[in-house]
């Protein structure tokens, strides 16, 4: 049994570090909404190698990750 919960979303992600190419349930990766396309990203931890993984996240990035309950923060400017 590979841990997957039946219809559960999962979401195709790679490793910039060993390359490796897997899926990820929405409960492995985070997102995280800033005030700009630099503050955006999401993040998980490659099951490969274990190395901590940052990615840009764009308009449908976000909306995909949202959709399929991955969990959100929301960063605040300090401004």
């Amino acid at each position: 049994m590979d841990g997957r919960v039946p219809g559960a979303a999962m979401f195709k992600a790679a490793c910039p570090d060993c390359r490796g190419r897997f899926e990820l349930a929405a409960s492995a990766l985070r997102l995280a909404i800033g005030a700009s396309r630099r503050t955006t990203f999401y993040s998980f931890t490659c099951p490969d190698c274990g190395t901590a993984v940052r990615k840009p996240a764009g308009e449908r990035i976000v909306e995909l990750l949202t959709g399929g309950g991955v969990r959100t923060l929301r960063l605040h400017s300090t401004v």
